[in-house]
């Protein structure tokens, strides 16, 4: 009877037969399930770190920007100007490949190691451009900043994921379609200001304070962010093929047409070679035991159309806004600053069209009828402005490409939610990165497909990649340009038809059981 009443008092877990290791590994697993919970975040706490977190998003847009009007001022000053596009290119390469790697290392170690390593690495890259002596250092820093930025993109967006149900998260992509349009101001502006007045070199020395106080913000707050109780690993191998894919289809995107003719050996062979390595890249998903992106992500319906949707607007949007000043300019007649004034009116309404879809998303079922009838309304818009690209009045191209971003700009809260509701939060760092990583791509293929049309219809183009400052005799090459972008918005229109609509998860749901940091 002894016997049976000590077999009564052991735990439910313990076997005498049972290998010690194994109960071992059964008792961390129960001590983690019995662990403390993390303390629950304040109102004012959850505010300090989207403020911190959109902060550093806005170092990175701004380096988007910020460089441009001083690339003359940096040519004269250290010399090799054949190597300016580097400047940007080196930028936008590590920033864009690098944007998935940083949901992944999240999901792993948790947001706030990740996010100060992502401020810390472009920080440094900001001091190696300020004190770069020659142009082969400065693109090395900015090579280095875009390792950084890319994680800022995406890292932004999955905090906000973390501490935000989606039913309540459509309202924050307002601020993120704020701060791009703080960035595309103020960045011309203050790289003007600093290159003409001042010194080149401030345009990354600016970088050092904001980056330590968006730091400061969110150093305390953040350490209550939770994490999910999950051990994970990082496929290497994964990590580079993705990374070299993605660099080649850049490189070749941004030299096409301008270093080199599109059917050009060069150019070609980059897009042989990226696709060798994105095959690659694609049997690892397949073959590693645990991908860098899940196969569960990837093979989620609403992430590929919520991704998909998102890459083909972001086409449409960034190759747009690229020859909307060079068409006002050309055509209507306007002169540099007057162009970027006119600007204004896309942007604008970019911003407006996200933050009155986050606004509404919470009050529809069928929330992604909210983008479709948004995206509806820039198609007919955008087709109107080719219609009248001849003879277009300044007040009717202000109208129509305010309407334009109107219409557009409520696709990207209904996409990012549809993509975060869509997965757990174990994956909500790796569907964020997808979707920052098609966004960024988007962007860089819309501008190099524009810039072919260009191309082929006689508008003359520089070596960055913009037109130069002659009056056309035709507007039929924006005429072009213009239907170009209603094509893709119309792909990303049907898109979303396709996507299916998942009720949004509210605050109860969205609490699960995790572990504090």
């Amino acid at each position: 009877m002894g016997n049976d009443r000590r077999d009564q008092l052991k735990p439910s877990w313990r076997t005498d037969d049972q290998p010690l290791k194994e109960r071992r590994m059964d008792q961390t697993v129960e001590n983690k399930a019995m662990a403390p919970k993390a303390a629950p975040m304040s109102e004012s706490e959850k505010s300090a770190i989207i403020g911190g977190v959109l902060l550093s998003m806005l170092l990175a847009a701004l380096d988007q920007t910020i460089v441009a009007p001083a690339l003359p001022t940096i040519a004269r000053a250290l010399g090799h100007a054949e190597y300016l596009p580097w400047i940007v290119t080196g930028y936008l390469l590590t920033a864009t490949a690098m944007a998935p790697l940083y949901g992944k290392i999240s999901d792993v170690y948790g947001r706030r190691p990740v996010i100060y390593a992502a401020i810390l690495i472009f920080l440094f890259g900001s001091l190696v451009s300020a004190l770069a002596p020659n142009m082969l250092v400065l693109v090395i820093g900015r090579a280095i900043q875009g390792a950084g930025g890319g994680g800022l993109f995406a890292l932004a967006q999955t905090v906000i994921g973390d501490l935000v149900p989606p039913r309540e998260r459509a309202r924050y992509a307002a601020w993120i379609s704020g701060t791009w349009a703080v960035a595309s101001v103020a960045g011309p502006l203050l790289g003007g200001v600093f290159a003409e007045h001042l010194h080149w070199s401030l345009i990354f020395w600016i970088n050092l304070p904001i980056g330590f106080l968006a730091m400061a913000i969110i150093n305390n707050p953040l350490r209550k962010l939770p994490i999910a109780a999950k051990n994970h690993r990082i496929d290497g191998l994964g990590a580079v093929l993705l990374v070299v894919a993605t660099s080649l289809l850049l490189l070749a995107l941004n030299w096409g047409g301008s270093a080199y003719p599109w059917f050009s050996r060069e150019i070609l062979g980059l897009v042989a070679c990226s696709a060798v390595f994105w095959a690659f890249f694609a049997l690892r998903l397949l073959k590693a035991a645990e991908p860098l992106i899940s196969l569960d992500v990837l093979g989620n319906p609403i992430v590929l159309a919520g991704t998909l949707s998102m890459f083909l607007l972001q086409a449409a949007n960034i190759g747009a806004s690229v020859y909307l000043p060079v068409y006002l300019q050309s055509i209507v007649g306007l002169s540099v600053s007057e162009s970027g004034m006119a600007m204004l009116g896309l942007l604008l309404g970019t911003v407006a069209g996200a933050t009155f879809a986050g606004r509404m998303i919470p009050r529809f079922v069928h929330y992604k009828r909210i983008a479709m009838i948004g995206v509806s309304m820039a198609i007919v818009c955008i087709g109107v402005l080719s219609a009248i690209a001849e003879h277009a009045s300044l007040l009717e191209v202000l109208i129509l490409t305010t309407l334009t971003g109107l219409g557009s700009g409520t696709t990207f809260p209904v996409a990012t939610v549809s993509v975060q509701n869509a997965v757990d939060r174990a994956h909500l760092g790796v569907a964020t990165g997808v979707l920052t990583f098609l966004r960024t791509l988007g962007g860089a293929l819309g501008v190099a497909i524009l810039g072919a049309v260009a191309l082929g219809y006689g508008l003359p183009l520089s070596s960055e990649g913009s037109a130069t400052h002659i009056k056309l005799s035709s507007a039929l090459p924006f005429v072009m340009i213009f239907l170009t972008t209603g094509i893709t918005l119309v792909l990303a229109l049907i898109v979303l038809a396709l996507m299916p609509e998942k009720e949004l998860r509210g605050r109860d749901e969205h609490a699960a059981p995790v572990l504090a940091e």
